[in-house]
Order: C-alpha cells, then sequence, then structure tokens
C-alpha cells in the first residue's frame, strides 16, 4: 500500500477531441474543480488533472473531411477546450494529451510489460468491413445495412488484433466490488457492474486494430495501433510519471483519491482499467464516482436536443451571458450529484435570480451599502449583544461543520443546501435587527455597529464555504472587506474579523434576469422553453394468477436445453431486440430475444444459455425465432441463466 500523506489526486476523464464539449461534458470538470478546490482549503497537496484523448478511426476520419491533419484538427479541438477550462475557472494541475510524447512511451511501455506477462494474445477481430472507409462496424452501428460514414454496402469480415485477457479477472472484480463498497460510488453503481458486466460473463479486450493509423504503434508489432483502452485509460498513470525516468509524481500522489467519471463509462473505469492496473500489479484508485448525467426533455444534454438554440448548452456562451460562477453554481446546485437532473434554460435563469441575485447578491449589496451609509465604510468591531445574535452567531459556527460531510462525500448539493441556509438566516437577521431604525437613534450606535460585524462576520463565512464552487464572486466580496480566504476548518474562529472593518461599495453581483427576455433572445420563447419530459402514470399491475400445478409428465414435455451463442447483434429499428444464432451441438438455430436493454451483443457470444427447444416458432420483429433464452427479470434488469459449466445439447431437468 501506499504511504503517502495528506495529498489527494483527483482526475476527469479525458475529453475525445472528435468534437466540441457541450455544458453537459462541463459538469464533471467543474466538479472536479470544487472538489479540489475544497480539499485545498483542508490543507491537502492537490493534483487535478484532466486532459484529452487524441487518437483513434473517428478522428482520423474528422480530420480528413475537414481537410486537415489528425495533428492540425486536434491541436485545435484542445485549443477550445482549454479555452473552455479557462472560461469556466478550472484550476487544473495538468493537462494530458495522449499525443505527448512521454504518454505515448510509457503506453509502449505497458503494452510490452502485459505482453512479456502472456496478457495480450493475437487473435482476430470481426465485424462488418466498410472496404472504401477501411472501416469495422458492429451490425448495431450499420444504417440500413450499410456503412454509417459512406452509405456503401459492407461485408463482414476479419482483422487480425491483439486481445487483453479481461475474462481472466471476472472472478477478482466481483470479490473487490463486492468486498469493498467504498471503491466504486454512489451506492448502487457496484451492483449494476456485477450483475449486467461481471455476472454475466467477460469477454477478452480488443486492444489493437491494423486498419487504424492515427494512434501508438505497439511496439512488438508496428502494424498493430493501440486501440482505445490501455492507451486512454493510462493517462492516470502515465500523466505521473508512471514508466519514466522521473516518476516522482507516481509515488507522491498514486493511487487516486478519486476518478471522477459520468455513469455511462463507470465499465470501462471498474473493470478494463481496473484489470489493466491488476495485470500490472499497480495499486487499484481509492474510489472511482460515476455521477449522473445532466439531461434535456429526460436525455443527455446535447446541441441537437436543445430545440434549435444551441447557445443554452453552449459553456462560453453561457458564461459569457451570466458569469461563469453562476454557471458553475447552477451545475452543482440544481441536482443531487449521483443522480440525473432536468437541465433548462428558463431553469437556470430562475435559479441564478433565486438564490444569487434575490438571497446572495441581495445580503452583500444590502449590508455593504448600510455600511458605507451609517459608518463611512469603517464598522468599529463593538459588541454590544441582541436578541437574535445567538442564532445567527450559532449558525455561523455551525455551518462549517455541517457543511463538511456533503463536501467530502461530493453531495454538493446538499453542501449549498446547509450553506445558503446562513445566507437566509443572514437576510432575516437584517429584518429582525433594522439597521435602518438603529442608525436614527444616536444611543444605539454601538448596537447598530454590533448589527454589521455580526453581518459582515456571516458573510465572510458564507464566502470562504462558496470558494470552491465561485472563486470569483467570493474573492471580490472578502477584498471589499479587507478579508482573505482561510482554511474551511478555521473560517469560522472568531478573531479572522478583528479591529476596524473597512467596506467598499460592492458592485451588483447577480443582476436579476428578464426571463421572458431571454427566452425569446435565444428563439425558445416562454411556451417553447424545454421542459422535463412527461412521465406517463403507470398502472399498478395487477397480481399475478398463481400458476397451475403442473403433473412431472407435463413438465417433463419441456424441451429446456443448453445451447452456446455462436453469433448476437441486435435488430435493427429495435431497441429491446437482439437476433442470436445458437448451436445445441448438432443443430443451429436463430432465437430473437428480448434482452438488448440489459446485455450487449458482445456479452453473449461465446457463452452457454438454457432454451426453451420445443416452443412453436414465432415470428417476431418480422425475424423468425425457435426457441426462447430463459431470463428472470425485466425492462433493464434482465438476467439470463448461463449454463457455461454445461455443454451445448444438454438437457435440464
Amino acid at each position: 500500500m501506499s504511504d503517502k500523506k495528506n495529498t489527494f489526486y483527483i482526475t476527469t476523464p479525458i475529453y475525445y477531441t472528435s468534437g466540441h464539449l457541450h455544458i453537459g461534458n462541463s459538469y464533471t470538470t467543474v466538479a472536479a474543480d470544487t472538489m479540489a478546490r475544497y480539499k485545498r482549503m483542508c490543507g491537502y497537496d492537490v493534483m487535478m488533472l484532466t486532459g484529452t484523448d487524441e487518437h483513434g478511426q473517428k478522428v482520423e476520419r474528422k480530420a480528413q473531411e475537414a481537410g486537415k491533419t489528425p495533428e492540425e484538427f486536434v491541436d485545435e479541438i484542445v485549443a477550445d477546450i482549454k479555452n473552455i477550462w479557462e472560461v469556466l475557472g478550472i484550476d487544473y494541475d495538468k493537462f494530458i494529451r495522449t499525443t505527448d510524447d512521454y504518454h505515448v512511451a510509457a503506453v509502449q511501455k505497458i503494452f510490452q510489460a502485459l505482453y512479456d506477462k502472456g496478457e495480450i494474445y493475437k487473435s482476430e477481430y470481426e465485424g462488418m468491413y466498410c472496404s472504401p472507409c477501411e472501416a469495422f462496424w458492429t451490425q448495431h452501428q450499420l444504417v440500413d445495412g450499410k456503412c454509417p460514414d459512406c452509405g456503401r454496402p459492407v461485408e463482414k469480415a476479419k482483422e487480425e488484433s491483439y486481445f487483453f485477457r479481461l475474462s481472466k479477472y471476472q472472478d477478482k472484480l466481483i470479490e473487490l466490488l463486492e468486498n469493498n463498497p467504498d471503491i466504486l460510488q454512489p451506492a448502487g453503481r457496484a451492483a449494476e457492474m456485477i450483475n449486467n458486466f461481471l455476472k454475466p460473463g467477460l469477454q477478452d479486450l480488443c486492444v489493437s486494430r491494423t486498419t487504424i493509423k492515427w494512434g501508438i504503434s505497439l511496439p512488438f508489432d508496428p502494424k498493430h495501433i493501440a486501440y482505445v483502452w490501455v492507451d486512454a485509460l493510462s493517462n492516470y498513470i502515465t500523466a505521473l510519471g508512471y514508466n519514466s525516468e522521473d516518476d516522482s509524481l507516481m509515488k507522491k500522489y498514486w493511487p487516486a483519491d478519486i476518478h471522477l467519471v459520468g455513469k455511462d463509462i463507470v465499465r470501462f473505469h471498474t473493470i478494463i482499467w481496473f484489470a489493466i492496473l491488476m495485470a500490472l500489479d499497480i495499486e487499484l484508485p481509492k474510489q472511482v464516482y460515476g455521477h449522473g448525467w445532466l439531461q434535456m426533455n429526460g436525455d443527455k444534454v446535447s446541441k441537437s436536443k436543445a430545440s434549435g438554440a444551441a447557445d443554452i448548452v453552449d459553456p462560453i456562451f453561457l458564461a459569457d451571458h451570466f458569469g461563469r460562477d453562476a454557471i458553475r453554481y447552477f451545475l452543482l446546485r440544481e441536482m443531487p450529484f449521483g443522480s440525473d437532473g432536468e437541465y433548462t434554460y428558463d431553469g437556470l435563469m430562475t435559479r441564478i435570480n433565486s438564490d444569487l441575485a434575490n438571497d446572495l447578491g441581495n445580503l452583500v449589496s444590502r449590508s455593504a451599502a448600510m455600511a458605507v451609509k451609517y459608518f463611512d465604510g469603517k464598522i468599529p468591531t463593538a459588541r454590544v449583544a441582541g436578541e437574535p445574535d445567538g442564532d445567527l452567531l450559532a449558525l455561523i459556527a455551525e455551518t462549517p461543520k455541517n457543511a463538511k460531510p456533503y463536501m467530502d462525500s461530493m453531495s454538493f448539493s446538499l453542501a449549498l443546501t446547509e450553506i445558503f441556509k446562513l445566507v437566509s438566516r443572514a437576510n432575516k437577521y437584517i429584518d429582525e435587527t433594522a439597521p435602518w431604525a438603529l442608525a436614527k437613534d444616536p444611543a444605539q450606535t454601538d448596537r447598530l455597529a454590533t448589527v454589521m460585524a455580526n453581518l459582515f462576520e456571516a458573510i465572510r463565512v458564507i464566502c470562504n464555504l462558496l470558494l470552491p464552487f465561485m472563486p470569483d464572486t467570493c474573492n471580490k466580496v472578502l477584498a471589499s472587506f479587507g478579508a482573505s480566504a482561510v482554511a474551511w476548518d478555521a473560517c469560522a474562529e472568531e478573531g479572522n474579523l478583528s479591529g476596524e472593518i473597512c467596506v467598499t461599495p460592492c458592485p451588483v453581483l447577480f443582476p436579476r434576469i428578464d426571463v421572458k427576455k431571454e427566452m425569446a433572445a435565444v428563439g425558445l420563447g416562454e411556451a417553447e422553453a424545454p421542459k422535463p419530459a412527461k412521465k406517463e402514470k403507470k398502472k399498478k399491475p395487477a397480481e399475478p394468477a398463481p400458476a397451475a400445478e403442473l403433473a412431472i409428465e407435463e413438465f417433463l414435455n419441456v424441451d429446456l436445453s443448453v445451447a452456446k451463442v455462436l453469433e448476437c447483434e441486435a435488430v435493427e429499428n429495435s431497441e429491446k431486440l437482439l437476433k442470436l444464432k445458437v448451436s445445441f451441438g448438432n443443430e443451429e438455430r436463430q432465437i430473437v430475444s428480448g434482452i438488448a436493454k440489459s446485455y450487449a451483443p458482445a456479452d453473449l457470444v461465446g457463452h452457454n444459455v438454457v432454451v426453451v427447444k420445443n416452443l412453436k416458432p414465432a415470428v417476431i420483429f418480422g425475424l423468425e425465432s425457435f426457441g426462447m433464452i430463459l431470463a428472470s427479470g425485466q425492462g433493464e434488469n434482465i438476467h439470463v441463466l448461463f449454463a457455461d459449466d454445461s455443454k451445448p445439447g444438454d438437457r435440464i431437468r
């Protein structure tokens, strides 16, 4: 085990350079930056890594379409991504590109090590091949049975490839996830990996291609190019100098404290990446956190779903329009971090008006204006206690403690809820103490000074706690009355405001937004604003009638036989159906099964399943089906009954 102390290493996934990012992509990096800033406030030596995944056939094709070399194409995309991070205030410590020389050299050494250990072997990758595009496609990727890029016919072909022995690590990975609940968060993600991917059976992983030219060549077979996984996932350690002359960062920061990823790539990070690390005898990261999606109309955010108004998901437009702190705040306040959340343009503006303009902005501007008006900006820290002071001061002291466990668990929305309780209490304190009334009575000058000092103490603590979320705003406010950032645990300590508080007028932090006007400006209009998709009211299913009892003779008439899955592909234009070719040893059949939401074709090929063999043939979605695969569950939680310990043709009795 590593003996690293007081360090914190957090990573985002490296972003693919085949297209431009939108606000949904920015969600992960804003969250990682917020966590990194918080950990720095807690005294940690932090390393935050982000970067770009620049190799592969898709990048190669996109560059060709743009009339550029792959290098020129990715350089422009990387510049755009770095600009987005700057606009959003992302303070990363290192930006890795998979085209960096040190990464390329380290990946080649990793491949060589895996090959020398016997973890990689040569075989064949099979798929549908488009000769003009020199590209392999799965049946599911084809459009009307043709190449999705050029529209020409394809043919079944094989390509020589190297495979990583992923299947070897199936049992180890199940044991790891079952016995280490903290290694994959939030709760429930581990069960998804175990039930949907590991227990159904792992297949060995294709890790090289010969038809791709834009990538890292394998040191032991240069005609082969690294295909996605070892190249991309290894960035987390190559960025620290793994397998280089200077591996001091690796010794200091590894294992990573958190790999922060979207829920759609948890499988790659907890199955493929963990298995690669096991094969290399490298310590596993402490945690993978798979957060939910930012959604529009019930699906992942994308420019195509922005109702024709692409600006509403463009992070640069949004930051320029509303301020980057407002966007950062909205992303982490609007939804529980581990869950999906709905993004709407009017919802963004409503949140800014409500929390930032009305509550936080109003608190700061009212307090600063009164300080200037009543004390010429110079407030003595006299203490003449009054009735509401105790409640406010107690909440000032408690809020850092209340928010801390939520920050530690990346429950950002809940942490912000705690901090804004103090914002609300401070605003209420103004109404309770009525400084404008105290200012009319010269005998109440010390009491007025106490009220103002308490208000600025509350604002100082609020701004310190909001620094990870809204650094520009909070630093501006703190500077306006001579305060500065302090450690998280120390921010509520007495004495941080002492002597005379010197307040300068503070400009409006968050101007109120005319929502109707802004909706019209981006071409939406109030009635056309994207709204959460309406969920159909589900009828409570009727209780199933008890199954009729069968005599043993009747049961024996059902032929339950073991069959090996030889081929499997998605049924075109169907989300639920897979078409399988199975063998009973002396007979092959086609079966159509509604399990596509729980299993990819690659999850089934090579495995033995149990089939109702003497079921009458049926036509499903225009395809003949001769039998039924046994499975439990429904919808996206179907579990096929595998029989890999039995032989094809064996009858279940």
